[in-house]
């Protein structure tokens, strides 16, 4: 909570005194304020574990004058996830309020190296709370301290950042300054030997956690994604498979659709044609001379999803699921020179508020996640998983979300699964799950947008553009995105199905 926030929200908070003791009861009993606890009031009519957060440092530094807010509060200076703010204070009682228990022992008070917050109130510095956390007992999610593998999360954190090497050598000679103030010695010892591994300058091995020990031997990965691939794994495998086969009867229905599938691909990217420019440029090789780049992305992501043998090949290890996306990244991609065809990324991106992966962690990263699609059978399940994975990486300086659903595919192609296209007025449905996987972790969604876009493709018949553009045209499957949902579009299946 910033100190702006605080000051602003501040008027709604009232303390008991000798001489407002009175006056605050007789308008608690009018319904003018609202007790919060023991001597603490509110005018607001707000819930009030959003009011306690909002005043959250007044309210510190009213209890606990002077405290300083340490242990497992000090990464974030926030409540951990069950509502625990620890503090270092000479006051031996918790203060519960709604949502959030300030949690107080003993210790050191403000050290030279601690930031100040509002109301008087201090935040250990992170030498000061790396050293508390590493010299405790025993840690964990339930507990005052972080545990050793948080702790270590904590260092990659800031080995992450911008001149990552020069602020963990600063913050190591810190820790030296203070560490016998605080009584950590020994915990100093072990925080000089995580920091060594985290500039490789010692042994990797001293580490714990996955992400410090990667770190350390110069494969960094980001490790947030990788939690968030292994949530979607466990749901993907509680997953009721729910086959959608490729027929051989249906072999000559679906004659054209690797054309519609590069169309789309790269039409919902802003790659824009009409279907006949896109079908001149595929089947004439008629190449617009003031859009050769837009054309040969069409070219490229066609030549890879038309290959009868291309179009299934999956990757059977991390090593190979690398240089698959580098080689058909080439492909696509080769007449860009601008989008390092062939190349990861040199350079962060994102989307809105989306940003992904860092460069540096860009191939750990998706050897990782790869290694979380063992155990995935369903060719659906593994179609997800890939398309999300690549997608939520975002290795290239372009062609990304392209590539993510070439991978898709692949899988599905290999499993003998209906094929996913995803048409232009299915655009928004398609970021908006995208963008709650990302965020929040809402992989139902995805799962569901995705589950319709291959019953849409099946019922599609690409035996011939006049069948195949009519069936688009009656599912609205054409319609510009942002003008159909002011109008109430959606995707429809053929025949109202």
């Amino acid at each position: 909570m910033d100190m702006e926030s605080t000051e602003r929200h501040a008027g709604e908070i009232l303390f008991t005194d000798e001489r407002n003791r009175f006056a605050l009861s007789k308008a608690v009993s009018r319904g003018r304020l609202r007790r919060i606890a023991r001597g603490i009031y509110t005018r607001s009519r707000d819930e009030p574990s959003a009011v306690v957060r909002r005043n959250l440092w007044a309210i510190v530094g009213h209890e606990f004058p002077g405290a300083v807010v340490t242990d497992r509060s000090a990464r974030r200076y926030a409540p951990d996830e069950h509502g625990w703010l620890t503090v270092v204070h000479s006051r031996s009682r918790p203060l519960k309020l709604p949502g959030v228990t300030i949690v107080p022992r003993r210790g050191s008070g403000p050290l030279f190296s601690d930031n100040p917050l509002p109301f008087g109130v201090w935040g250990a510095s992170p030498e000061r709370g790396l050293l508390e956390n590493l010299g405790a007992r025993s840690g964990g999610p339930t507990g005052r301290y972080l545990t050793v593998h948080e702790a270590e999360a904590w260092i990659v954190d800031l080995a992450a950042q911008s001149n990552g090497a020069d602020r963990l050598n600063d913050l190591r000679d810190r820790a030296r300054q203070i560490a016998s103030t605080l009584g950590r010695d020994h915990a100093f010892d072990r925080l000089t030997s995580l920091v060594s591994a985290a500039l490789v300058t010692g042994d990797a091995s001293a580490a714990v956690s996955d992400a410090l020990r990667a770190w350390g031997q110069g494969e960094p990965f980001d490790r947030t994604r990788v939690e968030r691939f292994t949530a979607l794994r466990g749901m993907l495998n509680d997953l009721a498979p729910e086959p959608l086969p490729t027929l051989l009867e249906d072999d000559a229905r679906r004659a054209l659709l690797p054309f519609y599938e590069a169309y789309f691909s790269n039409y919902i990217e802003g790659t824009e044609f009409t279907l006949d420019e896109a079908a001149a440029i595929v089947f004439d090789d008629a190449v617009p001379p003031n859009r050769s780049e837009d054309a040969h992305d069409i070219i490229g992501t066609y030549r890879l999803v038309a290959d009868a043998q291309e179009r299934r090949r999956t990757p059977n290890d991390p090593e190979d699921f690398v240089a698959t996306l580098l080689a058909r990244h080439m492909t696509m991609l080769e007449a860009r020179p601008d989008a390092l065809p062939g190349r990861f990324k040199d350079r962060a991106n994102q989307a809105g508020s989306t940003i992904f992966v860092a460069p540096d962690f860009v191939e750990a990263t998706l050897r990782r996640g790869f290694e979380g699609a063992n155990g995935l059978i369903d060719p659906y399940a593994r179609a997800v998983f890939m398309m999300f994975l690549v997608s939520e990486v975002h290795p290239f300086v372009d062609g990304n979300g392209r590539i993510a659903r070439v991978m898709m595919n692949a899988e599905l192609s290999a499993g003998d699964q209906v094929r996913i296209i995803i048409p232009t007025v299915y655009r928004l449905n398609y970021l908006a799950a995208l963008k709650g996987a990302t965020h929040n972790n809402q992989f139902d969604s995805l799962v569901a947008m995705l589950r319709f876009a291959q019953r849409y493709t099946a019922r599609v018949d690409f035996s011939d553009r006049q069948s195949a553009e009519r069936d688009l045209a009656a599912t609205s499957a054409l319609r510009d995105p942002v003008e159909a949902e002011d109008y109430g579009v959606r995707l429809k299946f053929p025949g109202g199905v």
